[in-house]
């Protein structure tokens, strides 16, 4: 493979650029996640407690060990910005294709709006006079025009971002470890709500690694997929389960729980109970945290762009949103129409419900992606498969976790789960109309991967 190769929108000679090395979908692994540290994880401490939401953890972190092995396999045989759509596709069919990609569009349409509203709380919390709701439209328009420049501008803002959102993270984990209590972790009763609150901690702990998956839409992006994906998307999961945990067991061991259970900025909150509000170093981490929410805010505009381009490309969705910039290979449409949806979403303020409607997006695309994985073992044997993960072992360990984690999470989210499923229902209502009657033939849409592999 070259960095000269072509994969042509409809209609244009405009195309995709591979210009991603490891580095940077290490980065835009990281980064699409990295906020997850910053916010959002901290309801789960009402729901759970301390350990109910870190019990709530250990099989999610197992989950998405064993899934990312799994999801490596499939984007590595299927190259394809689709990601999941294209997954599904190729093993299930095209109306599973659309499925798929409609639930990552739920996960990745639905999750900014939750990002850039804890935006809106750093930047409120740092200059009260600032309005949340105001902080948090102008971060999202900023972001979708820094998208709008091109993929190698916006991987260097990722990678810088995503780096200095680590080193704030080092700094809160340094600052509290002189102060963590275990007393504080270990309350009484040590889970509050029992089995039943671990359950519902479950969305809360998926939102330390939610999204992390976004980086196999950028395959057409990378100079050589099939070597690099692995090396990003593991050496990000690494990276993510050390912060995760770190930063759940250190926010827990320093405050009252409660304190952080109920706000986008939970790390400055936890810090200001030992160093006071106004202390430097509670200041400097919430000017950190903001870099954080951006990395994830910027990457995950980055996923659902390109996951609503290639549904366009395919044919699932209206052709003009496969439209690509010819000048800057940005997919212009598929980046503005998703936006506006969630600057309407940012508007409603409800942080929670928001976060729990994009994790039901994500379990689903989660099973239907491990579904494809074995039917597609069954179907096509012989698939070059660059990466090969232990199979059946690791994906049935995946599969029947995340058996769980739905369950968990249908139980536990019943007010998002309504409006996930008014999403669901007007997008099959939509395929069946209009949805399944331009669908590119298969042959044609997987040519130029077939062509690449041989």
């Amino acid at each position: 493979m070259t960095t000269e190769t072509k994969l042509v929108t409809p209609g244009s000679d405009a195309h995709l650029s591979r210009v991603l090395k490891p580095i940077h979908l290490w980065a835009l692994a990281v980064g699409l996640v990295i906020s997850g540290n910053y916010f959002g994880w901290s309801y789960g401490f009402g729901a759970g407690g301390p350990m109910g939401l870190a019990l709530a953890l250990i099989p999610v972190t197992i989950f998405y060990v064993t899934f990312i092995l799994s999801y490596s396999e499939l984007a590595t045989a299927i190259p394809h910005a689709g990601g999941p759509s294209a997954y599904a596709r190729r093993a299930m069919g095209p109306f599973w294709g659309y499925m798929n990609g409609i639930s990552c569009l739920i996960e990745f349409v639905f999750a900014p709006p939750a990002i850039a509203l804890a935006v809106g709380g750093y930047i409120n919390f740092l200059i009260p006079s600032v309005p949340t709701l105001t902080a948090a439209v102008a971060a999202f328009l900023f972001f979708i025009f820094v998208n709008y420049l091109g993929m190698k501008t916006s991987a260097m803002v990722e990678l810088v971002v995503t780096i200095i959102a680590l080193v704030g993270l080092v700094i809160f984990w340094v600052a509290a470890t002189p102060h963590f209590s275990m007393a504080r972790v270990m309350t009484a009763p040590l889970l509050p709500f029992g089995m039943k609150g671990v359950m519902a901690a479950v969305p809360f702990a998926i939102w330390f690694y939610l999204a992390i998956e976004g980086g196999a839409m950028a395959a057409e992006e990378m100079v050589n997929p099939q070597k690099d994906i692995p090396k990003g998307f593991l050496s990000g999961m690494g990276t993510l389960m050390v912060m995760g945990f770190l930063t759940l067991f250190l926010t827990a061991g320093i405050a009252d729980y409660n304190l952080v259970s109920a706000v986008d900025f939970p790390l400055p909150i936890a810090l200001a109970q030992v160093f006071g509000e106004n202390a430097f170093i509670v200041v400097l981490v919430n000017i950190i945290g903001l870099f954080g929410l951006i990395a994830s805010l910027h990457g995950i505009i980055v996923g659902y762009s390109r996951q609503t381009y290639a549904m366009a490309r395919t044919g699932y969705l209206p052709k003009f949103l496969a439209y690509v910039d010819p000048k800057r290979h940005t997919p212009v449409w598929a980046l503005l129409i998703p936006g506006l949806v969630g600057l309407g979403v940012v508007l409603t303020g409800k942080t929670a419900i928001v976060i729990t409607i994009a994790v039901i997006g994500s379990v689903a695309l989660y099973m239907l992606s491990l579904i494809s994985l074995f039917i597609l073992h069954a179907k096509e044997p012989n698939l070059k498969r660059p990466f090969k993960v232990w199979y059946p072992v690791i994906p049935a360990i995946s599969f029947i976790i995340g058996i769980f984690l739905t369950i968990s999470v249908v139980v536990s989210s019943v007010p998002a789960l309504k409006w996930a499923a008014l999403v669901y229902v007007i997008a099959i209502a939509y395929y069946f109309i209009w949805g399944n009657k331009n669908i590119r033939p298969f042959e044609e849409e997987f040519g130029v991967l077939d062509e690449l592999d041989a």
